[in-house]
């Protein structure tokens, strides 16, 4: 069982930057992947940014550019730089390990950008 703890998230404004931290109840260094995805008000859950245990990253086509997504194998914590905000970027943002075929969710952090 792998539990997944978010934080970071807040209020900021348009062009201003947050970085949220996804900290894991197990060693990470050989967990499939490990990635954030978020979910806006009526909308379905999204994939935002995912990193594999080599290290490989992939992002959303939306935050490509604007976002940094990076593991501290050490700390068994994941990190989501998001700079550049936009108000569009408002949701609620989850970190997801998927092991095994098992897929385990963080609680969500809120994050909110002001136009």
């Amino acid at each position: 069982q792998v539990q997944l703890v978010e934080s970071g998230g807040g209020l900021v404004q348009a062009g201003g930057s947050l970085r949220l931290s996804c900290a894991a109840s197990v060693s990470i260094f050989s967990i499939t992947s490990m990635g954030w995805y978020h979910q806006a008000p009526g909308k379905q859950r999204e994939l935002v940014a995912v990193i594999t245990r080599g290290g490989r990253t992939n992002y959303a086509d939306s935050v490509e550019g604007r976002f940094t997504l990076s593991r501290d194998n050490a700390k068994n914590t994941v990190y989501l730089q998001m700079n550049s905000l936009k108000p569009e970027d408002t949701a609620v943002y989850y970190c997801n390990a998927a092991d095994w075929g098992k897929t385990y969710w963080g609680q969500g952090t809120q994050v909110t950008v002001s136009s």
